[in-house]
């Protein structure tokens, strides 16, 4: 390949990376070359370079809610019936039958206020 066809190498080079846009300039210098070209990816390293073609990073994985050791993120209330809880409490009456009950507690409410 001469470098008089420099400018239609680096217009299939920046083609091929629009099209496949995680693809990094060793792979799109094997689709280069199963299209017809005959380049090396040092040329196609260069080209790359010089048209200030990256790889976009990956997107980090979104974080978890809790935390490993068992414990929870806790949200603080702003304002009345901002944060709630719930709980089972269950229990047995004397004759032996299962008794089950839902608490929720609005966490504004639940919160003592200090006053000074």
């Amino acid at each position: 390949m001469s470098p008089d066809d420099e400018a239609a190498l680096t217009a299939d080079i920046i083609a091929l990376a629009l099209q496949y846009g995680r693809y990094g300039y060793r792979r799109i210098t094997a689709l280069l070359r199963e299209a017809g070209w005959r380049v090396n990816k040092k040329r196609v390293e260069r080209i790359w370079r010089q048209e200030g073609l990256k790889v976009p990073q990956k997107q980090p994985k979104r974080g978890r809610l809790w935390l490993t050791d068992g414990s929870c993120i806790r949200l603080r209330p702003e304002y009345p019936n901002h944060v709630w809880s719930y709980d089972f409490v269950e229990d047995r009456t004397h004759d032996g039958r299962k008794f089950r009950m839902l608490n929720i507690i609005d966490e504004c409410q639940a919160t003592p206020r200090f006053t000074r």
